[in-house]
């Protein structure tokens, strides 16, 4: 099958507010539209996760993602455009599930760098929740072998690609903090 067609597919379940299961640019995610309430709290019952913790969403580009956030610190730019995946905690984020956010409104969000997830996010036009595919409190799956059944069965879709690959660790995570200086919450 051609990545067009593993596109197609997926951005069909995300049309029908379904989740999915996927390759990301860092580790295999659950994942579903960011705007979609009933998509965030799915996620959460797959996860058995509180919501009190906030999930991350992808973006395709920077553009997109001063759509939902404003305009970004320069401090942050060099985290933006550097080749490691990092996700950023950003204040006061709209345009997404109320859901998403922290008690403080903030939600990490983060450039995607594999251009399956890229494409994939510009064709639903909207930020995709992107969280570790195990159960909370779980190892994160260094490869699709490695997620939980219970995973695999409760999502919706499954992308049939890239599932032979091992990934690579999760995403640094920072913070700007108030007085403007990178908090780095995980290196």
């Amino acid at each position: 099958m051609k990545t067009n067609t593993f596109l197609t597919e997926a951005l069909l379940a995300l049309q029908q507010e379904g989740t999915l299961l996927y390759p990301t640019d860092t580790i295999w995610g659950i994942g579903g539209d960011a705007r979609s309430t009933a998509v965030v709290e799915k996620v959460y019952a797959l996860k058995q996760r509180a919501d009190s913790k906030a999930l991350i969403c992808l973006v395709a580009n920077q553009s997109m993602l001063e759509a939902y956030v404003g305009e970004i610190h320069p401090s942050l730019l060099p985290y933006l455009e550097g080749e490691r995946p990092t996700t950023v905690i950003y204040p006061n984020v709209k345009g997404i599930s109320k859901r998403l956010c922290a008690a403080d409104g903030s939600v990490g969000m983060r450039i995607a760098k594999d251009d399956f997830c890229r494409e994939l996010i510009e064709a639903l036009g909207a930020p995709l929740i992107s969280t570790s595919a195990n159960i909370s409190g779980q190892a994160s799956p260094g490869s699709f072998d490695e997620v939980a059944v219970e995973i695999k069965e409760g999502v919706d879709h499954i992308v049939a690609y890239r599932q032979a690959e091992k990934q690579s660790t999760a995403s640094r995570i920072i913070r700007l903090s108030q007085n403007n200086e990178i908090e780095v919450l995980r290196p």
